[in-house]
C-alpha cells in the first residue's frame, strides 16, 4: 500500500511527476475543465489540531475531482486513545478511499499506515509537512520556471515545513539553506535520515540571516511558536530577535528574491507587514499551490 507520509520516502522523478500533475490541474480548474478523476471516492479527514489551509483545500480539492469528503474531528475519533490504531485503521478501511490527517505526533500516522489497506496522507504533524512541501516547490517552479539551481534561504527553526522542504530542495537540485539560532537548527535524527537517503551534502546551516540571503532566490519563513511550544513562546520570542524577514533583510537578498510564508503568519513577529503585503511575498499564490499539489497527491495515491 503507498502512502504519503514524508517527502524524504519519494524520488526526485516522483516529485517531478507531482509537480507536473499539479501544475497540469491548476491549468484545468483555471480553465474551468472538468476533472473527474475522484468520482465514486470518499476522502476522510481527521484533524487533532486546528486547521484552515488544509483542510479547505483538501475538501474543495476532493469536491473538484468529483469525490466526496468526510471532516471527522480528532477529538471525537479519539486516535489511540477510544480504541487502538491498529483498530481504526482496519475499520475505516472499509469505508474510506483514503485517509487525511493533521496530528500531533508522527508516531500516529506510522501507526495507522501499518494497519491501514487505504492510502494515508499526512496534512501535518510534528515531524514532517510534505503538503506544503510539495505547494512550496510548485511555487518556486512557477515563480521561476525551475527549482533546479535555486537557493531557498528558510529563516526561522529546523522544524516540519522546514524538513520537508529541505528534502525535496534535496531531490530536485536546489540549494537549501537554514539560518536560525544557536540551538534550533537540524535535529540529529534528521541528519542522519537525509545523508543515507537524500545526500550526504547535508543543507548549510547559519546564525546570520543576512548571511543566509545573500544569494536566495527564495526567501522563506514560518511562525517562531508553533502550536504544541505555547510555553516556550517568551524564550523563543527572546532567541529568535534579529531573524524577522523585513524590508532591511529583504534588501541584503538579490532584487529578485521572492518571499514565502506556509501561514498563518504572526504580523510583526517573524514577519513584517510591508513584506508580507509587498510586491515580494508569493505567500497566498503559495497558499493556494495547496489545493492543487493535494490534488496530485490524492491522484497519484488512488488511480
Amino acid at each position: 500500500m503507498k502512502h504519503f507520509l514524508n517527502l524524504i520516502d519519494l524520488s526526485g522523478a516522483d516529485l517531478d511527476g507531482l509537480l507536473t500533475e499539479a501544475a497540469r490541474l491548476k491549468l484545468a480548474q483555471a480553465r474551468r475543465e472538468p476533472t473527474a478523476s475522484l468520482k465514486g471516492r470518499v476522502v476522510g479527514l481527521v484533524f487533532e489540531k486546528p486547521s484552515l489551509r488544509t483542510r479547505v483545500s483538501f475538501e474543495s480539492g476532493v469536491a473538484q475531482l468529483g469525490g466526496t469528503s468526510l471532516y471527522l474531528p480528532g477529538n471525537e475519533v479519539g486516535l489511540g486513545w477510544r480504541e487502538s490504531l491498529a483498530d481504526f485503521a482496519r475499520t475505516v478501511s472499509n469505508y474510506l478511499d483514503a485517509l487525511v490527517l493533521r496530528v500531533f505526533q508522527h508516531a500516529t500516522l506510522d501507526g495507522l499506515a501499518a494497519h491501514s489497506s487505504i492510502p494515508i496522507i499526512n496534512g501535518l504533524s510534528d515531524w514532517s509537512h510534505p503538503c506544503q512541501g510539495l505547494a512550496d516547490l510548485l511555487t518556486v517552479r512557477e515563480l521561476f520556471g525551475t527549482e533546479k539551481g535555486k537557493t531557498v534561504a528558510f529563516v526561522g527553526d529546523g522544524n516540519n515545513v522546514a524538513r520537508s522542504l529541505a528534502v525535496g530542495c534535496g531531490r530536485l537540485g536546489a540549494k537549501f539553506v537554514l539560518a536560525c539560532p544557536k540551538g534550533y537548527a537540524f535535529d540529529d535524527k534528521f541528519k542522519a535520515d537525509y545523508a543515507a537517503r537524500v545526500s550526504a551534502d547535508f543543507p548549510a546551516e547559519v546564525n546570520d540571516p543576512f548571511a543566509a540571503v545573500q544569494h536566495a532566490d527564495v526567501i522563506y519563513t514560518d511562525v517562531w511558536t508553533s502550536m504544541g511550544q505555547e510555553a516556550e513562546r517568551e524564550e523563543r520570542l527572546r532567541r529568535f530577535d534579529g531573524f524577522q524577514v523585513n524590508a532591511k533583510l529583504l534588501a541584503a537578498a538579490p532584487k529578485h528574491c521572492k518571499v514565502l510564508h506556509c501561514l498563518p503568519a504572526h504580523r510583526g513577529e517573524e514577519i513584517s507587514d510591508d513584506v508580507m503585503d509587498g510586491p515580494a511575498c508569493a505567500a497566498f499564490q503559495q497558499a493556494g499551490n495547496r489545493l492543487h499539489a493535494q490534488k496530485a497527491v490524492m491522484e497519484w495515491l488512488l488511480r
